[in-house]
């Protein structure tokens, strides 16, 4: 033993290497034959379009830096690694606890290192979550997750047609590890979470049964490693790192927000079918309120942020009228600013936009149209932004939006803060969430204003007031269709963004995929279970059945919103227990029933809060549905019929989906309440 500290830190000396201890926990274990840190030197090609990556790495070398040399101090300890005895040191790592964290500091000695691989003990009966927002796997054990913000990709999924035509024809079809909002953080059933400090490219490799192996494409800031007796309490520590999403606006809770497009008497006519129809209405989200355009990809949006009169006349009486209704209005905007737009040419003429290498400025391939790239590493750029937010959107009267992007930014562009773009590529999310958060709380409308984001990075939390998953597809498919919403649910609350919902039916229609009126109604029974609910009508709307498709499913949406305001002052308790302690509102099973082996491997339910458990219905053609319930005392929410716990199989037509509740809830009530709609 080299040293005991009274702050956790317990280094351990063994032959030829040490052990590493934090709160009991053996994190770090090192010996020649085996060392604990490698590193190397690789050159890397990445190629965007229409912002999907294609990454290659060629390894040149890589080293393991065997040797090590430890030196106490009064905070804990300094070690030395070297790649051979008495050799000169590669790298310099502070060992210390800091706010009852472990916190491994890392120094570059060598400057031509750019790859680096750590390794964290494990065990083969561990499983790890989080790492952002997941959509194909919750329990990431026993695959490798490459992390860079990008297009999730059409399909996710190499082996289907689906994506298969998207690669070949667009070069869009993703995998399994392809999200919006990736993240270095991840939470091990050994209950630490582990955060790296970085925005360079990494890949958490989750497959060795002994360690996990952590790579970055350069040497990382800092590791911090944090323990808690329950999860419970480990995500509420690790929120404290991050920050906290701040509560949704209580007009959220008065229904559906509804996706249209099409002008003002279009969005008019179809509020008022809905309304007569006896759907709850908060609000209408008109993403062309700016203008669109029409590509080969569908509809697309005038990306020039100010409203369209030609497209929408009247709109700023109409805004008030809804209002005055109770119905709020929602708009779209992103990082980017289209080349035929008056944005653009002022932002240009300011030097607001990013460059490229010759001192351009950068423009954008988005499919058929051009855009500069706002640069927010330009505080005036920024400021000016914001005042297009402030003015064009809050004081016009908008409610809300989409504030979409900020996965494009290429690795080429020249920044205002000279940083190395590969490295502010993973950064550029939390920017855009970071503006869309001052402009909002500078204007005095947090709390008011609400905007929702697909993508992320290690501080967006802090900054984003909801989080979407993104472009399903309109299907079926467990890797892009309905199911994937659910990790992509879970996996973010476990690293901090608590707040999720999805389109209702999904977005992409591409390649032969069609939205179904089955797969539209099933989606909404899930949406009401959820923090929010919005429709969508899809890029290609003509190909997709729409909320108000017919009266059946105008009636079904009708009886989901009521469902969804009767259960919201539940949803208010839940949405505030995530703002204060950052629990979040869909949780896995496990972070409530920890001795159940079972539970830790269901990523297709989850509980809404502690008192629902929900187990959506995700495949077409299902009547009857199985649940697993942890042990307790559970009601089955439609019948009535008491369980106590197992594997059940209950009714499940469309209308009725498979939802429980403890016996023994306090809000019971609410619940037998929402039983006889």
């Amino acid at each position: 033993m080299l040293k005991t500290t009274m702050t956790g830190i317990y280094l351990k000396e063994i032959d030829n290497g040490f052990e590493l201890f934090f709160n009991n926990q053996l994190f770090i274990k090192h010996t020649v034959e085996k060392p604990s840190i490698f590193v190397g030197v690789g050159k890397e090609n990445i190629e965007m379009y229409r912002g999907n990556f294609n990454i290659k790495d060629y390894l040149v070398e890589r080293i393991g830096l065997r040797f090590v040399a430890v030196t106490p101090t009064d905070s804990g300890y300094t070690i030395q690694f070297s790649t051979f005895k008495g050799g000169d040191p590669i790298l310099l790592v502070g060992i210390t606890e800091e706010e009852g964290r472990l916190k491994l500091e890392y120094t570059q000695l060598d400057e031509s290192i750019n790859r680096f691989w750590l390794r964290v003990v494990a065990d083969k009966s561990e499983k790890v979550y989080g790492c952002g927002e997941q959509l194909s796997h919750f329990n990431m054990r026993g695959k490798n997750f490459p992390l860079w913000t990008s297009e999730p990709g059409v399909g996710r999924n190499k082996n289907t047609y689906t994506t298969w035509q998207a690669d070949v024809k667009d070069k869009a079809g993703g995998d399994y590890y392809n999200t919006n909002y990736p993240q270095p953080t991840f939470v091990s059933t050994k209950k630490y979470y582990c955060h790296v400090e970085t925005t360079a490219y990494a890949d958490f490799d989750f497959r060795n049964p002994h360690f996990h192996e952590l790579q970055i494409w350069e040497i990382p800031k800092y590791v911090l490693f944090e323990t808690a007796d329950t999860y419970l309490e480990l995500v509420e520590k690790m929120t404290a790192v991050f920050g906290r999403q701040p509560e949704l606006p209580d007009w959220v809770y008065n229904g559906v927000i509804l996706g249209i497009q099409g002008g003002t008497e279009v969005v008019e006519e179809k509020l008022n079918k809905a309304l007569e129809k006896g759907v709850k209405v908060a609000g209408v989200w008109c993403q062309d309120w700016q203008g669109k355009r029409i590509t080969s990809f569908g509809k697309r949006l005038m990306w020039n942020w100010e409203w369209n009169q030609d497209e929408y006349p009247k709109l700023n009486q109409k805004i008030v009228e809804w209002k005055q209704k109770g119905i709020r209005f929602l708009g779209y905007i992103n990082p980017y600013v289209a080349v035929e737009g008056h944005l653009y040419k002022e932002a240009n003429e300011k030097g607001y936009l990013a460059l490229n290498e010759a001192g351009e400025t950068y423009l954008v391939d988005f499919g058929e149209f051009y855009c500069g790239v706002v640069d927010f590493t330009n505080e005036e750029a920024t400021q000016w932004y914001k005042k297009v937010i402030q003015t064009n959107m809050i004081e016009f009267g908008l409610d809300g939006w989409m504030a979409d992007f900020g996965e494009y930014l290429p690795t080429d562009v020249v920044l205002k803060n000279e940083e190395d773009a590969k490295k502010m590529h993973n950064a550029w999310p939390t920017l855009w969430a970071k503006t869309n958060y001052e402009a909002v709380s500078e204007a005095g409308k947090l709390g008011e204003v609400v905007y929702f984001m697909r993508a992320g990075y290690t501080g967006v939390q802090k900054y984003c007031t909801l989080l979407w998953g993104g472009d399903q597809s309109v299907d079926w498919s467990r890797d892009d269709g309905l199911a994937s919403v659910i990790p992509a649910a879970l996996s973010s609350g476990m690293t901090g963004c608590g707040l999720h919902h999805s389109d209702i039916g999904g977005y992409t229609s591409l390649h032969g995929n069609k939205r179904s009126k089955e797969l539209l109604l099933r989606w909404t029974e899930m949406a009401a279970f959820t923090p929010f609910m919005r429709t969508h009508e899809g890029n290609r709307p003509d190909d997709c059945f729409q909320f108000d498709g017919d009266d059946e499913t105008l009636e079904h949406l009708a009886k989901m919103t009521t469902v969804y305001t009767t259960l919201a002052p539940y949803t208010k308790s839940i949405v505030k227990e995530n703002a204060d302690r950052g629990i979040p509102v869909q949780r896995p099973l496990f972070m409530h029933y920890e001795q159940d082996e079972k539970a830790y491997d269901i990523q297709y339910q989850y509980l809404y809060g502690q008192d629902l458990l929900v187990a959506p219905v995700h495949q077409e053609l299902q009547t009857k549905w199985d649940v697993y319930l942890p042990e307790d005392d559970w009601v089955h929410l439609w019948s009535g019929k008491e369980y106590r716990g197992g594997e059940v199989s209950v009714e499940a037509p469309i209308g009725y989906p498979p939802v429980f509740y403890r016996k023994s809830s306090e809000w019971k009530a609410l619940f037998k309440k929402i039983s006889t709609m």
